[in-house]
């Protein structure tokens, strides 16, 4: 009797757990939920208030560095952090596809014929750029229609909030932080007002899509009129894109580079690439040799043909790595590379520039 009675007991026991079973698991996962919604509240709480304790050190700077009040006041006043920004920054195009699927996008038949109009529309103007900068015409095109598509796409990201949501981000903050002091330095010396200024998801601004700090050292009053306008003017725009890549070492004897046949024993041979393909660019290129040296390692014209016999030094490049696409690459390669440091954009601006050139 005691036996059965414990085994009743023993079922009882059983039956109630099954019931209680799923309310309790309710409430655990209530309170789950619970807990992390708290938690991402007080992080989200405790990130506004380091932002603002952030924002408040580079309110002092601003002012050390010379900045007025006036200027300190009406662009940082309301500054807030822009989670999208971050979100693209982790997810930029030149490092998410590969060549084909980045080139693709720019190196268009739309893009070339439109590349090709706009060299005939602005043939004076850019024979007058030429000559001062000593760049070639196609390759100031071929920037111009990856950064915006010959200006047809304008940017409309208020850049502080931008260039602010980065430089607090620990990434590249550093970087950044500059950023925002460029921004205020144009301010304050009438250079833009705070209206129209307007850029990308990290910054860049008008029709090249300069940083700020390559605005003040780089953007020119190509047509006279007392201003730098990226934003509006062709001529200052076009200017501004040659006189950064002569700024950066830009050879009008030269080329960007080429296309090329490696044999797989080479990418042993030589080991890893270990050069910075331009100053401050976290991207590699491998040693430097001449051409003839390339060539005694099999190294042959996409086609299959011999190098060319120039006395010329090259780099190798692998945009996707040894599975992909190889190309040896001048000394203009790194000039492209101080613009944006990203192979893919890179090589891509050496091919649409060379899809220019057969009408240019």
């Amino acid at each position: 009797m005691a036996q059965k009675y414990m085994v009743y007991l023993g079922a009882t026991s059983m039956l109630r757990w099954h019931i209680w079973q799923p309310i309790l698991h309710f409430f655990l996962l209530l309170l789950i939920f619970n807990f992390f919604l708290s938690s991402a509240t007080l992080a989200q709480s405790n990130t506004s208030d380091g932002f603002e304790t952030w924002l408040e050190g580079v309110r002092q700077e601003a002012r050390s560095k010379g900045v007025s009040e006036k200027t300190i006041s009406e662009a940082l006043s309301s500054v807030k952090p822009l989670r999208r920004i971050i979100e693209r920054d982790r997810n930029q195009a030149e490092f998410k596809l590969t060549l084909q699927q980045y080139s693709s996008r720019v190196v268009s038949d739309k893009n070339i014929k439109t590349g090709r109009a706009k060299s005939d529309l602005h043939k004076s103007l850019l024979e007058n750029i030429e000559r001062r900068f000593g760049v070639q015409r196609r390759f100031i095109l071929a920037i111009w229609g990856i950064e915006t598509r010959f200006g047809f796409v304008e940017a409309n990201v208020p850049v502080i909030p931008a260039v602010s949501t980065l430089a607090f981000d620990r990434r590249r903050s550093k970087y950044f932080r500059a950023q925002i002091f460029a921004v205020l330095e144009m301010l304050d010396r009438g250079l833009i007002d705070l209206k129209n200024l307007k850029g990308s998801w990290a910054g860049a601004m008008g029709q090249p899509q300069f940083m700020p700090t390559s605005y003040l050292a780089y953007a020119v009053d190509f047509d006279g009129d007392g201003r730098r306008d990226i934003w509006n003017n062709i001529g200052d725009t076009l200017g501004s894109i040659a006189n950064y890549l002569k700024q950066h070492g830009w050879n009008n004897n030269l080329t960007w580079g080429r296309e090329v046949s490696t044999p797989n024993s080479v990418l042993e041979t030589i080991g890893p690439a270990e050069r910075r393909a331009a100053p401050g660019c976290r991207a590699r290129t491998s040693q430097r040799m001449s051409l003839k040296e390339w060539g005694q390692y099999g190294i042959r014209r996409a086609g299959g043909d011999d190098l060319p016999t120039r006395d010329i030094l090259a780099s190798l490049v692998l945009p996707d790595g040894s599975d992909g696409r190889t190309f040896l690459v001048y000394s203009n390669y790194q000039a492209i590379m101080a613009y944006n440091c990203a192979h893919h954009y890179a090589v891509t601006v050496g091919l649409l520039s060379d899809k220019l050139w057969t009408k240019i």
